[in-house]
């Protein structure tokens, strides 16, 4: 598992609003059974208003989607299976958003 990976939503009662998660976990607490993980929800059933700094947008697999970053949380790590991708190369967005979300700047 690597940090910013992306995992279908173990959820099956919520996919329909938050298709994926992001693993933002860091790597050194790999021996962990939880990971700390972000839903991605559908931008277009949330009025399509992104939060500036708080809900940064992104498009995967051709969807946009909003990082929610309020409504991070964990999940037992089996329940992540394989990742489906990697928003990697949206680290600093998502970072700066969690750290608005915690401490407010």
């Amino acid at each position: 598992m690597a940090q910013f990976d992306v995992y279908d939503n173990p959820s099956v009662t919520s996919r329909r609003y938050y298709p994926y998660v992001v693993d933002i976990q860091s790597r050194y607490l790999e021996a962990l059974a939880t990971r700390i993980v972000i839903p991605l929800g559908r931008r277009s059933l949330f009025k399509n208003v992104a939060m500036k700094g708080l809900t940064p947008e992104v498009t995967f697999a051709g969807e946009e989607l909003l990082v929610l970053t309020p409504q991070l949380s964990s999940v037992p790590k089996k329940q992540l299976k394989k990742a489906v991708g990697s928003l990697a190369h949206q680290r600093e967005e998502i970072v700066n958003a969690v750290d608005f979300a915690i401490f407010g700047v």
